[in-house]
């Protein structure tokens, strides 16, 4: 999918396209999640820090924070339409998989490129967004074919001309070679995937190891027999938020808590499985990180059940000193579940405190996603809305925020299939507005958003006391997981 995040925020509030989108956290330590086309053409582009991409985009960049529910509900859809022409494919993010239609055998170029292009038409059409096909003898090739299609096309590789397709590529482009292996190859004059793949095993071994070196050069030569096969079903579900400024206070942690632990529910009930063990994660304002987990018989997908269970994790914030990002996960995860009428109130915590200064990353299928926190209250008792937010009011329906201050909100009201909607302000104090339902700007039938499988409809935010504005930190989505070299047959 071509600059998934943003296509989709442009989708859903149509005021958006053709402007400069940037989808990220808005805080000082926001970073860029996604950015559109109009965007990139400035320079801008994911994991960049959002006070540079605004510099350079100017006074026209649109900055929103991200909507994980929004982002996986459409994906979801991207990939039902593509399983009804390829049924069997291997996810690597919300955006982007490896598909392998038997149909496609052996077919021709051209025969590639017209399935390639009905694909994409029915993702149009149906969903009016934009898709890059790219097609070859393996995940390699389609995988760089895809990047050179983008935007909005198709690039199909001949296996005849594999060899001729990568020679002059730059080495960056195979899988495993990063910003460190790159600048080593340079310096040894090794600057295009030909020059890797004329190199003896010998040679390769000693340079990239014994390990990923042999698999790198096959991915030179044009030798990619990995199968595409099916992920392996998420092992944890979880939900982080980083806040711009610190916690300080028991009081506001709990809520965090509560925002996470929400998150994340949502993530589960999608999923169709219950959770045995809750996580907290808590990483302090020195980026240690504090982990603590309790595990629990039977397994439950009860949102009390498991916010209790976080809740009882909690450490305070004043023994442990301030606290940016919280998080919960969920794990152990079965679709063995008991409903409990009487939740044990003694389940102990595990503590699996850490002080490490550095995190790992985290796998794509075990990263959630936080709703932001929408409306603030202040310790003056003065309502702030985040730009961005869902909203809803009786008689002009579903909502974003444009801008909020001076006591004052204005709201755009429109969604997917109103066009461009009217522009309202109204006293930020309001009771006739409240926090909506991000799914409802997609304005798709509840059977299509998933949203049957629960009775309970997410609210979109929780409020909080005042200072802290959560931001979505949102990983494992518009940026590269491809599968190692080393691993042939998983993603």
């Amino acid at each position: 999918m071509d600059a998934f995040f943003a296509s989709v925020e442009q989708l859903t509030r149509p005021t958006l396209r053709g402007r400069p989108v940037l989808v990220g956290g808005v805080g000082g330590r926001g970073v860029v999640a996604g950015a559109s086309y109009e965007a990139r053409v400035f320079g801008a582009r994911s994991a960049m820090p959002m006070h540079q991409a605004r510099r350079l985009v100017g006074a026209g960049a649109v900055v929103v924070p991200p909507r994980g529910s929004v982002y996986r509900v459409v994906s979801a859809r991207v990939f039902a339409l593509v399983r009804e022409s390829i049924p069997v494919i291997e996810t690597l993010s919300f955006d982007e998989a490896f598909g392998e239609p038997e149909s496609l055998a052996g077919a021709g170029a051209d025969a590639v490129t017209r399935f390639a292009e009905e694909v994409r038409r029915r993702i149009r059409d149906d969903l009016g967004l934009a898709a890059s096909i790219g097609a070859g003898s393996g995940k390699q090739i389609a995988k760089i074919a895809s990047g050179l299609a983008k935007p909005d096309g198709v690039v199909v590789v001949d296996p005849a001309e594999d060899s001729a397709f990568l020679r002059p590529l730059s080495v960056r482009k195979l899988w495993g070679i990063g910003p460190v292996a790159g600048d080593k190859l340079h310096r040894l004059g090794i600057d295009t995937i030909g020059d890797l793949a004329d190199l003896s095993s010998v040679e390769v071994a000693s340079v990239l190891g014994a390990t990923v070196g042999p698999a790198l050069h096959r991915l030179a030569q044009g030798i990619d027999d990995r199968p595409v096969a099916e992920r392996a079903s998420a092992k944890q579900i979880s939900a982080e938020s980083t806040f711009a400024e610190d916690i300080t206070a028991l009081d506001r942690l709990r809520a965090a808590i509560d925002g996470a632990a929400a998150g994340a529910h949502r993530r589960l009930l999608a999923d169709g499985r219950g959770a045995r063990t809750v996580v907290l994660k808590l990483k302090r304002s020195d980026m240690s990180v504090l982990t603590r987990s309790t595990t629990f018989t039977p397994a439950s997908s009860e949102l009390p059940v498991l916010a209790a269970a976080a809740q009882r994790l909690a450490l305070d914030p004043v023994d442990v000193g301030p606290i940016r990002l919280v998080g919960v996960g969920y794990s152990g995860l079965t679709a063995d579940e008991q409903f409990q009428l009487f939740p044990a109130a003694d389940d102990a915590p595990t503590p699996a405190d850490s002080a490490a200064g550095t995190e790992t990353d985290t796998p794509a299928e075990d990263v959630g996603v936080q709703t932001t926190t929408g409306r603030t209250i202040g310790d003056d008792g003065a309502v702030t809305w985040l730009t961005g937010t869902d909203v809803v009011h009786p008689d002009l329906g579903h909502g974003w925020v444009q801008g909020s201050g001076h006591g004052v909100v204005t709201v755009r009201f429109e969604t997917r299939s109103s066009g461009v909607g009217p522009v309202r302000t109204f006293d930020a104090a309001t009771p006739d507005l409240r926090v909506g339902d991000p799914l409802d700007s997609l304005d798709w039938p509840d059977e299509l958003t998933g949203r049957h499988v629960s009775s309970e409809r997410p609210t979109g935010g929780h409020p909080t006391d005042g200072r802290a504005v959560e931001q979505e930190r949102y990983l494992g989505a518009d940026r590269d997981v491809s599968p190692a070299p080393t691993d042939p047959g998983r993603g």
